[in-house]
Formats: structure tokens, C-alpha cells, sequence
């Protein structure tokens, strides 16, 4: 469940203002302004509630879907930690990289991590202007991943009914809406960022967004593989799906609403230290927990993901901190982007100084690439290396070898 639910129409109208108003877009992300202010800029203006939810749409049947273009070649899990922040979802978000790769003294945040709006066909399709700063990011340095969430329906916020839910998504299943993927893959695709990692639907196995898979779990798979079609059908696209619940059932097991091995690249999980009281142990083994989504990439051969953690229902959990950080080592993602805001920050938020501490004595000064492992001397053939010890080989310059075909290589010189 992502823990933005009461925070992120408080502050539509200010980011919309202060950020996007260039951009042509004619209304924020709810989910990505969730993004709190640091200590001392304005607090934002609470936006306008949202419009009436429409007449009810027929609901039609869902066709088979079109054959799905091969997928690319599964991505290559980097042997130095690729880590980021979600620190705000518009330009804003790429300034803020720098400062937190500084605060960490020096440790580069290879991931970048944002949202298109979700309100309307025409934000899902991916304004350019709010694209370009991310794109222009990413291709700064070869090794960089673009992480990008996309609403698989619009007015994804607006508490739309299961009965509408249930309609939209069995459209979207019967090519209602392919254009507007199109649209948004060519986009990416022009911008020069046609490797971009694409978040669509995520969290859907909870109840927050419009998107959300329990209503109809066959629809939203079709569906969900509709758009994987649409997108990779674009030429030049190298696009990588990763498929991301919340962490635990929630309203439907999230495994119900997997779409299937060959339109997922990439197996997510948002996972916030919540609900209260809960231990990490327990976020672990809980049913879908953890574990449940480690074995099931591991099952499926797909690289793991954490798109969203981070605090929440525990307050200063140093220790929590703690584990998650020592679990993503041991479980190598593919990347992990951090929620950095209150209540689930540690550097725009002044709120946790305990997790702060511990977040950054472990990310702190990473290595941009790290010393390679020593290798074993590649012995030569036909070859012994003579033990003369320590003192005699550290005056040689290293170890002599007596070649075992000494005799025959003389017989050829002489025969020659």
C-alpha cells in the first residue's frame, strides 16, 4: 500500500505551480506530489477536491489479445549497488540527485525515479517538457537506470467504483487505449530513453488507485499485456516492464494478478515498514511478504526490484533500516529507490535521525567502480613454477617456471 493516500492532494496545486506550469500539463500526479517540502520551503496549497465520477460506461467482453513482439534480453543485475531516491517528480527530483550523492560523500545515485500524472489519457501519455529533464539525466552516463511508474488508467485517484474499475479495464483489454502507450513509447523512444524502466499498474493487488487489479484479475492481465504489446511493437524501444505490488496480500494475492513471463522483465516489490507492531521478520515470512517475492522471481528467473521503501507505521526504526538494507545486499535488486520524504525519508526528513544514521553510514562513499576481485596467475602450458621462497622471489620479480618440453623444443632447433 503506498502511504501517500491522505498527504497528496494537499500539495497538487503548489507543485503543479511552482514546477510543471511550463509543461503544459494540466494537472499534477496525486501519487508523486506526495513529495514533502525540506525543512524551511512553503508548505503547499491544498488542491481542489476531485469532479463527480461520470456515468457508468457498458461493460464489453475482452478479447484475445494481439501476439506479443519477443522481449528483449533479460536485464543484467549490476555488480555495484544501483540505488536512488524518490525525491520529487519533476525537475526538481533530477536537482536533488546531486545534493544527496553529496550528503553521502560522493556515492553516485544511478537511479532515477518518477511518476507521470495519473489524472488524465493526455499526462499518462507522457508530456515531453516534463520528460526531458529525466531524459536528459539519464544519457549523462552510460550506467544510469530511468525508472518511470505509469498509471494504466486515468482519474487514477478519484476512487473510482469496482464496477467502473471492472469496465475501463476490460476497454483497456479490448485496445481502447493502446494509442495513448503508443504515444508514451514513442516519446521515451525520441527522448533517447528507450531502455526506460516502465512501472505500469503499480501496487495493484491494494485499493488505492483506479488501476487496481482486483475488480477483475483476468482483465487487468490482458490488459497489462496489451500495453507490454503496444510499447515494444515501437521501433528502437528497449523498454524493461517490471511488474510491482505492495509487499503482503492486501485486497488480492498479488501472485493472482501476475500477467505472465513473457511480458514481465522484472519483479518488483513496494515494501514499507508497516503495519504497526509488525518486526522485519515478520515482513519477511508474512504470506506475499519478503520471501514469498524473492522465491517467485527466483521461480519465474527474473531480477527483483524495490521501487518504493522505506518508514512508515513505526516511526525511527533504526533497525529496520537496519535489515532492509542488509537484506537488498544479500538479495542483489536489479535497483532500490528509497521514498525520501516524511514519514518515509532520511534525508528530506528530519523526523527519523536514528534510520538517518544508519542509511547513511551504510551508502556512504560507495565506489563509482570497484577494485576488481584478484584473479588466479594463469599458469603456462608445459609449464612447473619452481619454490624458491618469499626472499628470492620478491628480488626475481616473481616465481620461475621450467618448461616440461624443454628437450623436444632443442631436437626441433637441431633437426631445423
Amino acid at each position: 500500500m503506498t502511504p501517500w493516500r491522505g498527504q497528496r492532494r494537499k500539495r497538487l496545486a503548489f507543485v503543479a505551480a511552482g514546477i510543471i506550469a511550463s509543461t503544459a500539463l494540466a494537472a499534477v500526479p496525486g501519487h508523486t506530489v506526495g513529495a514533502a517540502p525540506r525543512d524551511g520551503e512553503p508548505t503547499p496549497a491544498p488542491a481542489p477536491s476531485a469532479a463527480a465520477d461520470p456515468a457508468v460506461p457498458a461493460v464489453p467482453a475482452v478479447p484475445s489479445t494481439p501476439p506479443i513482439p519477443p522481449a528483449p534480453a533479460s536485464p543484467v543485475v549490476p555488480d555495484t549497488p544501483a540505488i536512488g531516491a524518490y525525491l520529487d517528480y519533476g525537475p526538481l527530483g533530477v536537482d536533488r540527485m546531486a545534493e544527496l550523492s553529496k550528503w553521502l560523500d560522493g556515492t553516485e545515485l544511478r537511479v532515477g525515479h518518477t511518476y507521470l500524472p495519473g489524472d488524465r489519457w493526455s499526462n499518462i501519455e507522457g508530456a515531453p517538457r516534463f520528460l526531458e529533464s529525466w531524459a536528459a539525466w539519464r544519457k549523462a552516463k552510460d550506467d544510469r537506470l530511468f525508472v518511470l511508474n505509469v498509471p494504466m488508467l486515468e482519474r487514477n485517484e478519484d476512487h473510482v467504483s469496482d464496477w467502473e474499475v471492472r469496465s475501463m479495464l476490460r476497454r483497456g483489454a479490448a485496445g481502447d487505449y493502446d494509442e495513448h502507450f503508443r504515444v508514451l513509447a514513442k516519446r521515451l523512444v525520441d527522448l533517447g530513453v528507450s531502455d526506460t524502466v516502465v512501472v505500469p499498474g503499480w501496487e495493484m493487488n491494494g485499493t488505492t488507485y483506479t488501476h487496481r487489479c482486483g475488480p477483475d484479475p483476468e482483465s487487468w492481465k490482458a490488459y497489462w499485456k496489451r500495453i507490454v504489446t503496444v510499447m515494444r511493437a515501437v521501433p528502437g524501444q528497449k523498454f524493461k516492464f517490471d511488474f510491482t505490488p505492495n509487499r503482503g496480500r492486501d485486497a488480492i494475492p498479488w501472485t493472482q494478478c501476475y500477467p505472465g513471463d513473457d511480458v514481465v522483465d522484472i519483479i518488483g516489490m513496494d515494501s514499507y515498514d508497516q503495519p504497526n507492531g509488525m518486526t522485519f521478520d515478520q515482513q519477511v515470512g508474512e504470506e506475499y511478504g519478503l520471501q514469498h517475492h524473492v522465491d517467485f522471481a527466483k521461480a519465474h528467473k527474473k531480477p527483483i526490484s524495490y521501487p518504493e521503501w522505506g518508514l512508515f507505521r513505526n516511526g525511527d526504526n533504526d533497525e529496520y533500516m537496519r535489515r532492509m538494507l542488509k537484506w537488498m545486499d544479500e538479495h542483489k535488486p536489479l535497483y532500490n529507490t528509497v521514498t525520501d520524504y516524511c514519514p518515509h525519508g532520511v534525508w528530506q526528513c528530519k523526523d527519523n535521525p536514528k534510520s538517518t544514521k544508519v542509511y547513511r553510514e551504510a551508502l556512504s562513499g560507495l565506489p563509482t567502480n570497484p577494485t576488481p576481485k584478484p584473479t588466479e596467475p594463469v599458469r603456462p602450458p608445459n609449464c612447473s613454477p619452481l619454490n624458491l621462497g618469499d626472499w628470492v622471489e620478491y628480488w626475481l620479480g616473481g616465481k620461475l617456471c621450467v618448461r616440461f618440453d624443454w628437450w623436444e623444443r632443442r631436437e626441433q632447433r637441431a633437426r631445423g
